[in-house]
């Protein structure tokens, strides 16, 4: 019988921002393919375990997780060594961004935009990523084996379109889609590309996925705007990324390394 290339019966797998619109999708589809699953997440309770996961839940293990804290990390990962061994696989989910009811001063002008809104996005999103890489991968690295999927964003490959949010500058005062997302989102890139080759001698892969905005139930204004500006003519559907991760995770993509999957409708092809 040919082996499933993108069969990952057995694997253990820490996803983490787990409770989040994509974290949650991802860990709903690898426990399809066979993959027992760590929900690591700030969030994670597992009293709202089946509300999150629906069924699925009973093949994921929600583990509360500060990923700013390497401390919490190494204590997360005990649970993980004990209940299920050591992770095959790592899906680096967690972000933060500005969101649209931020304060005013975040969304505003660049020139006055806030320190403090600056530190707390790239403590999660940059900090929190490289923690997680160094506690989980670090681990795999040891067992020899291992795959890491980071994920970023468009806006960490191209400036966002500021012309999107215009609707909101029609409403009165200044609105800019905030700096600190790109520039995290942008840093992710290269720290995949740093851990691939510093770990392609013990058979650790690291790659990148780049993903379009998600349909969330955003302002019509925002949700036409966005949708013109794609080829494909929308925004993404929450469960149309599943299929990337399965693939990085899997032994599909045993040959490929430092590498940087976009998906994002043909947003960065015009």
């Amino acid at each position: 019988m040919t082996k499933d290339l993108f069969d990952l019966s057995g694997r253990v797998v820490v996803v983490t921002g787990a409770y989040g619109q994509l974290g949650r999708q991802f860990c709903r589809a690898l426990v399809r393919r066979g993959t027992r699953v760590a929900a690591f997440d700030l969030a994670a309770d597992p009293v709202r375990a089946q509300d999150v996961f629906g069924a699925d839940h009973e093949h994921i293990l929600p583990v509360r997780v500060d990923v700013r804290s390497r401390d919490s990390l190494d204590a997360a990962l005990d649970i993980v060594n004990a209940q299920m061994g050591v992770p095959h696989g790592l899906i680096n989910a967690a972000a933060i961004d500005s969101p649209p009811n931020a304060p005013a001063e975040e969304n505003g002008p660049f020139e006055s935009y806030p320190e403090s809104s600056w530190d707390r996005v790239m403590d999660v999103n940059v900090k929190g990523t490289m923690l997680c890489c160094q506690a989980v991968g670090g681990q795999m690295a040891e067992a020899g084996r291992g795959s890491i999927v980071n994920v970023s964003s468009t806006y960490g490959l191209v400036s966002p379109d500021q012309r999107l949010y215009e609707y909101r500058r029609e409403a009165g005062g200044p609105f800019f889609k905030p700096v600190a997302y790109s520039a995290s989102k942008s840093a992710v890139l290269n720290l995949t590309r740093y851990l691939s080759t510093y770990w392609a001698g013990r058979n650790v892969r690291v790659n990148t996925v780049t993903f379009g905005g998600v349909f969330n139930n955003q302002d019509p204004r925002f949700v036409e705007a966005y949708s013109a500006r794609v080829p494909l003519g929308r925004m993404a559907r929450e469960d149309e990324y599943n299929g990337a991760v399965v693939f990085l995770l899997s032994d599909a993509s045993s040959y490929m390394t430092g590498s940087n999957l976009v998906i994002d409708g043909g947003w960065t092809a015009w």
